[in-house]
Order: C-alpha cells, then structure tokens, then sequence
C-alpha cells in the first residue's frame, strides 16, 4: 500500500492518460481509482486553456475535471509575469492557451513590450522571430519561454510524429539575441507549486504521477514530492532510467501497478 502521507496526486496527461486522441486502456480505470482523492493534472502544454482540456478530457470518456483542476504552462507563465511586473506588455508567439492567459494580466504590445514570450503551436514565422528579436536587443525586454521540452510526442492519423517543444521553438529568438531564457515549466517549481497551493497540501504529500523523467519526476522530487514514473509514454519498458536524475519512488509499467498501491 502507499504511505498515508500522500494526501493528493498531481498527474501528468499526454502518456499518462492518453496517447493523441486515443485513451491508454488502464487510464480510466486509474482515475476511478482515485476518484476519493484531490487531485490536479500538471501539464508543459501550454496550447489549449483549461476549458478546453477539461472539453476534451470529457471527450475521452474520463469525468470532466473543473478547469482549476488543470495547471497548464500558460497559467504558469502569466503568473510568474505578473509576479515580475503588474499589468505587463507582451510579445507572444504560441496557442491560442498561451494569448488567453497573457490577456487576463497583461497587454499585448509587440513595439515596447516588457517581454517576449514564446509557447509551443502554429504561429511562429520569420515576422515574429524579427518582431521578437528586435524588442529583445533594442526594447530590452527580457525572453521567456514556456516550457523547455525540445519536442513533444503527438499522433497524426494514428501514426506517432514528433513536434517542437517550447525549448526548441525558443531557440532561433536565442541565438540571435545571444540571450538565455527564462523557462517556466516542469521541472522548473512554479506550475508544482500553484498546485499544491490550489489543493492546500504540502510538497511532501503530493504524489506526481509523470511519464518523463527529465520533466516530471526530476521537477517533482527537487520538491520533495514523491514520484511515480509510469512508462506508457515517452519513456517506454525497458528503457535505462538516466543515471543523473534522481530515480523515482515508484517505477511502473502501467498506471495498472499504482492503482494496487493506492488501495
């Protein structure tokens, strides 16, 4: 059984509980499981706000989470601007997530803005990356970046594709502007931490349940959280754990082995 200390369950979704549109058979059965327990869903994706990931949740056959039940990177990314500077400008490349979050605390301004922000989507083109990269050395605006994932696992027609994460779409602003970002998501803490304060519980009882290692678990632990690393998405059965992150408390090939441990 697991340690009565763990009193919530932070879960990653894309390997989690689905894979593209197509639900991982032992996903629902998990979130039945859990069903007794507060539990927030963490996510680098900052492309759809929470409405719309609680719509296609639904659509997936699992209970319709309330979109405070979604962390998304986005949220993550205009909570941390605000904390820099209230009613901020904005440059920002990305989804549709990405410009809705940004609207609700700051203003849009691409010909003085306080920051240039870059998300993972469509969008980004050789305009924008001047646009950016001007504001960036002639405006000095400070460059900031979503989540540092270099690519992000998606499903086209069924067959398995690799897309740009936020840390490679951020790249060309980078290099040009000879400039490091500022990465806002996993494993970075803040997208943690509004969780934990969303579901008033410590770090120290908060399960995360993730699929990547460099992200998920190695972002969760450096808080003390306990980990579980389930193997259903980027990182598969078999694969060698690396050996320069710190190693998970629960190391499952299926969410079908943690739902034993949660009884």
């Amino acid at each position: 059984m697991m340690q009565e200390s763990i009193s919530a369950i932070l879960l990653d979704m894309d390997g989690i509980l689905y894979r593209g549109d197509k639900v991982i058979p032992e996903a629902l059965t998990f979130m039945s499981a859990i069903e007794h327990m507060p539990y927030i869903f963490l996510t680098n994706n900052p492309i759809l706000p929470p409405v719309l990931v609680a719509d296609r949740l639904e659509k997936m056959g699992f209970k319709r989470p309330e979109p405070q039940q979604i962390v998304t990177s986005a949220e993550a990314t205009a909570q941390w601007l605000t904390n820099q500077k209230n009613n901020f400008r904005y440059f920002a490349v990305g989804g549709e997530g990405l410009h809705m979050a940004l609207q609700e605390c700051g203003t849009e301004d691409d010909k003085s803005a306080d920051f240039v922000v870059i998300g993972e989507g469509e969008g980004i083109d050789f305009e924008k990356i001047a646009i950016g990269i001007n504001l960036i050395t002639q405006k000095s605006a400070r460059l900031i970046c979503t989540n540092p994932d270099h690519n992000v696992d998606t499903y086209i027609n069924g067959e398995h594709c690799i897309f740009p994460g936020g840390g490679a779409l951020v790249s060309p602003f980078a290099i040009a502007t000879e400039t490091t970002p500022v990465f806002i998501g996993k494993p970075n803490p803040l997208l943690y931490q509004m969780a934990i304060q969303r579901l008033g519980v410590k770090a120290e009882n908060c399960l995360m349940v993730g699929d990547r290692p460099d992200t998920d678990i190695a972002g969760a632990a450096a808080l003390g959280m306990k980990t579980a690393l389930i193997r259903t998405g980027r990182f598969m059965p078999g694969t060698i754990y690396p050996s320069d992150l710190p190693n998970p408390d629960w190391d499952c090939d299926s969410l079908e082995s943690l739902i034993g441990l949660l009884k």
